[in-house]
Order: structure tokens, then C-alpha cells, then sequence
């Protein structure tokens, strides 16, 4: 996106706190970042004086934007729960801060206890207790939970059920901090009454008569000129504003506030294609080729507009010799859907007694819940006219004529369709294309995942490892004896003949493919 373009779309942002998304070209997600004002913070970006100012990093940042996208929340606290949750999703590589799996902090309690008592924790379980949070300021949430403690006289040993043996080793009830259930200064009914309370404060409720009774006796104690106590107080009511500062959930996969709507835009999609329906299931090939050395490719599984990813599969490209996308695009294709084929034709033996065609068959497999693997409602290639040839001359060779496939070009976004001479252009606006977007994407992350993959394995090969008759022992031997190969190679073949195990014949041979 031009320059021009960020000065329009920063007019339509808002004054408001938010998290803001930049994206590269290809529309991954390169950085994440949150913003109490929305529209000052991406001017400070985009502005030419703030790029001049801006470190090698954010300039190279800014280098590589080409369109960013908001989503806007109630208050602070909200942005920095979305931004950790997004960094975590998408890993942006331009931040740092929330790529581990280190999460906010919750309040638990398990109510079923003798005696309950409140804790932290990171991970929430299903295992019967209460859990309130996440909460983003965690000093202030140790600070408010010590003084619920000291507030209602909570115990905060660790013993399940402390009893009178507890009692003696601790100081808490000296000090006043403790209601002692331990010992029976206080019945379960009022302890759980009280542990009540607490609850609700932690969910909010009576926040603003909460807030109002402290800021009360925060007067009154410095009117009294006691400031000690009025300081005490002024803390307490800061850390309660900031642990009971209203948030939404923003969970992993779920509550993210969005423009995303599968529903909506599988049907578009479906009526831009001129499809039956709405496309359900979705699968997207791609082929990743940065060396000759290894070849692979993708196929992602969207199911509902969302990723499928127990159904998510790669492959090793066999049968094409040097990089040539199209005759690999024929070779994924062919396999996922002969593979896909055989596996049905398992669980429907008469199919060949009777006069169905192939597409028909397995769609009544998919209505009788018999298919092992339900053919997709539409297949995406990426790439042009090319890729979407090979394609559907493999689908057509193994029967599957009717089976809805596009091509799905970078450059321009285009769209190819079987048997059109023109593409198809869908507006960048529009919720079809980016859900097409989407899974095209996807599938390049898995297929260039596993590229890295394989090329981070060849880095731990050697180059002896393709040398004919070469055994790892006698691998072993020779790096051992010369410590390289690039000194192997300047070895002579009576060298490694000396060696055990090594003939004269195959220290030549091993010379002679160093050297070729």
C-alpha cells in the first residue's frame, strides 16, 4: 500500500485504545502492537519525521508494511490482553515480548475444599475450582489479593485441611491476618459467606461502591492527619482499579473482536464462484521450492472457514527432477485425491456393480457417513493458469470432473476458473477474498515449515552421506582420520587406503566423487 493510501486509511481510525496489525505484501502479520490512542500511534509510524527518528528495526519494519489492520477495545487493560493473545497466535517476527507460552495471571479457588483458599495460576484446568481473570497487572493483583486476605481473615497456608498441629507453627492469627478456621474461631458457613464476598469483588460487582467507601476513609484518615493510613488506603484503591478494571476474555481461538465472519464469507464466496453453496471444507495446495535439494508441498483443510488442522498434510515431491512448480502441482494433486479414492473405496465394495459416476459416489459415501475422507467442496491451487492446469488434468483423469477447483495468483490476487478466459478480481474488501487469503497463506507457512524443516536435517548431513558405498562407519572413520571433507579432498587415494576397511579401488572412487 502507498504512502498516499496510509494517510486516507489513518483518517478512518479512531481516537479510541486498540491493537493495531501490520501486514507484508503477501498479508502475513509481521508485527503486533497495542495503543491507548489508535490513530496517534500509526501517525507517529507513518509520518516521514517519525521514520527518520526510528531505529534500524523499525525502519526495516516499516520497510516491509504494506497495509495494517485495528481492532479497538474498552480500555487499556483489554489491548494488552488482545496483543498477548495475537503474538501468541500468529508470532509476528517483528516482536519480541509474548512469543513465549508465559500467560496472564488467574485468580483460582476450589470451593469443594475445607477451608478454601485463593491462589495464582496461568493455566486454567477443568478441575472443579473457580477461576477469575486473566489479569493483566499482575503486582496489582498480588497486592489486591493480600489485601483480601488481611480484608476478610483468609487463611493462606498450603495444607488442605490445617488443623491444630498447623496452628502452632503459624503467626497469622497473632498478627490478625487470619480468621483461624483451623482451630474453630470461625464456622465453615461464615468462612464460605466470606469467601463469597470476595468473589464478587473479584468479579466487579459493587466496584463503584467498593472504590467510593475506600476513597472515603482515604479522606478521613488524612483529614485526621493520620497520612501513613491515608498512603495505605490511596495504594490499595490504585491496585483495585487496575485488577477490577472491567476486560473481556480474549482466550486462544475464542472472543477475538474481528472483521473475520466465516459464515458470511463462505457464502459469498460460494455466489461470487457460482458454487452449489457455501464451500464447507476447503483445500489449498502449495508447493515450496527455495532449493533444488528438496521439494515439498502443502495441503491445508479449512473446515467452516476456520483451519482444519488434524487434517493438514505435506509431501516430498518424487517424480519431478529440478524445480518445476507445475508438474509438482500435478504430482500433489494426484496423490492427495487417488490416496483420498482408494481410502473410500474400502468402505464401498459393490461400487464397481454399479453405473455411478466417480463424483457421485463419493458424495453419497460423504451423505451416509460411510467416507473415510470427505472429498472437499472446492480445491484451491496456488498459483495461475499453470498450476491450475495440471490440476485439473488430474482430476479429470481420476473422475473427478465435477469437482469445483480455482487458482488462486499472488501478483494481483486473481482467481482463475476452469474453462474462463478472464480471471476474476474480488474486491480487497470483501470477506470472500480474504478468507481465500486466508488459507492460501496457511498452506505456504506449513509448506515452507517444512522446508526449513528438511534443509535444518540436510544441515546436520554431509556431503559423504550421497557418496556410493559410503557406510556410516566408514563415514566416521574418514572424518575422524582427516576432520573434514574439504581436507579429504586434498588427501591422496594411498591415504585412505591405509585405512582399515578401505580399499585402493574405493579410495578412488571416493576421491574421484569428491572431486566431480
Amino acid at each position: 500500500m502507498p504512502d498516499s493510501d496510509f494517510t486516507a486509511k489513518l483518517r478512518e481510525v479512531p481516537h479510541q485504545p486498540g491493537v493495531y496489525l501490520m501486514k507484508d505484501r503477501l498479508g502475513a502479520i509481521i508485527y503486533v502492537g497495542k495503543a491507548r490512542d489508535l490513530r496517534k500511534r500509526l501517525g507517529t509510524y507513518f509520518m516521514a519525521s517519525g521514520k527518520a527518528r526510528a531505529d534500524l528495526k523499525t525502519r526495516a519494519l516499516l520497510d516491509s508494511v504494506h497495509d495494517f489492520e485495528i481492532h479497538v477495545v474498552r480500555n487499556e487493560e483489554e489491548s494488552l490482553l488482545l496483543e498477548g493473545k495475537l503474538i501468541k497466535d500468529y508470532r509476528p517476527r517483528y516482536n519480541l515480548a509474548f512469543r513465549d507460552d508465559k500467560r496472564f495471571l488467574l485468580v483460582k479457588i476450589r470451593l469443594a475444599d475445607p477451608w478454601p483458599r485463593f491462589g495464582m495460576t496461568r493455566m486454567k484446568k477443568d478441575d472443579g475450582s473457580r477461576y477469575f481473570g486473566p489479569f493483566p497487572h499482575s503486582s496489582a493483583l498480588r497486592e489486591t489479593l493480600s489485601w483480601l486476605n488481611h480484608k476478610f481473615g483468609f487463611r493462606v497456608c498450603r495444607p488442605l485441611a490445617p488443623g491444630e498441629s498447623d496452628y502452632r507453627h503459624c503467626n497469622a492469627d497473632v498478627i490478625r491476618n487470619c480468621s483461624a478456621p483451623c482451630i474453630g474461631r470461625i464456622g465453615r458457613d461464615a468462612y464460605v459467606a466470606r469467601i463469597d464476598e470476595a468473589c464478587r469483588i473479584l468479579e466487579g460487582k459493587g466496584r463503584r461502591e467498593l472504590f467510593d467507601t475506600l476513597r472515603g476513609e482515604m479522606a478521613q484518615a488524612a483529614a485526621q492527619l493520620d497520612f501513613e493510613r491515608a498512603a495505605t488506603l490511596r495504594d490499595i484503591l490504585r491496585n483495585l482499579e487496575k485488577t477490577l478494571s472491567p476486560t473481556r476474555q480474549f482466550s486462544r481461538g475464542r472472543g477475538l473482536p474481528s472483521t473475520v465472519r466465516p459464515t458470511a464469507d463462505l457464502a459469498e464466496l460460494g455466489e461470487l464462484l457460482h458454487l452449489a453453496g457455501p464451500p464447507r471444507v476447503m483445500e489449498c495446495f502449495d508447493i515450496s521450492n527455495v532449493s533444488s535439494n528438496h521439494i515439498v508441498a502443502s495441503m491445508v483443510r479449512f473446515t467452516d472457514g476456520r483451519p482444519d488442522n488434524q487434517n493438514y498434510r505435506r509431501y516430498r515431491i518424487r517424480s519431478v527432477a529440478g524445480q518445476d512448480d507445475f508438474a509438482s502441482m500435478a504430482e500433489v494433486i494426484r496423490r492427495r485425491y487417488s490416496r483420498i479414492l482408494l481410502e473410500n473405496a474400502s468402505a464401498d465394495p459393490d461400487a464397481a456393480l454399479t453405473q455411478e459416476e466417480v463424483m457421485e459416489s463419493q458424495r453419497r459415501l460423504a451423505r451416509e457417513g460411510r467416507a473415510r475422507i470427505v472429498l472437499p467442496d472446492l480445491v484451491i491451487v496456488d498459483g495461475g493458469k499453470g498450476q491450475l492446469g495440471m490440476a485439473v488434468r488430474e482430476l479429470n483423469a481420476l473422475g473427478l470432473h465435477d469437482l469445483p477447483v480455482i487458482g488462486l495468483a499472488k501478483q494481483h490476487e486473481e482467481i482463475f476458473i476452469p474453462g474462463h478466459s478472464q480471471s476474476l478480481r474480488i474486491p480487497h474488501d470483501r470477506g470472500a477474498l480474504k478468507l481465500l487469503q486466508r488459507i492460501r497463506d496457511e498452506a505456504h507457512r506449513f509448506a515452507n515449515d517444512y522446508n526449513a524443516l528438511l534443509y535444518r536435517r540436510r544441515m546436520h548431513e554431509s556431503l559423504l552421506d550421497d557418496c556410493p558405498g559410503m557406510s556410516p562407519k566408514r563415514k566416521q572413520l574418514l572424518l575422524e582420520k582427516f576432520g573434514s571433507v574439504a581436507r579429504l579432498k586434498l588427501a591422496k587415494a594411498a591415504d585412505l587406503a591405509a585405512l582399515p576397511g578401505i580399499s585402493a579401488k574405493s579410495a578412488a572412487a571416493i576421491l574421484e566423487f569428491l572431486q566431480r
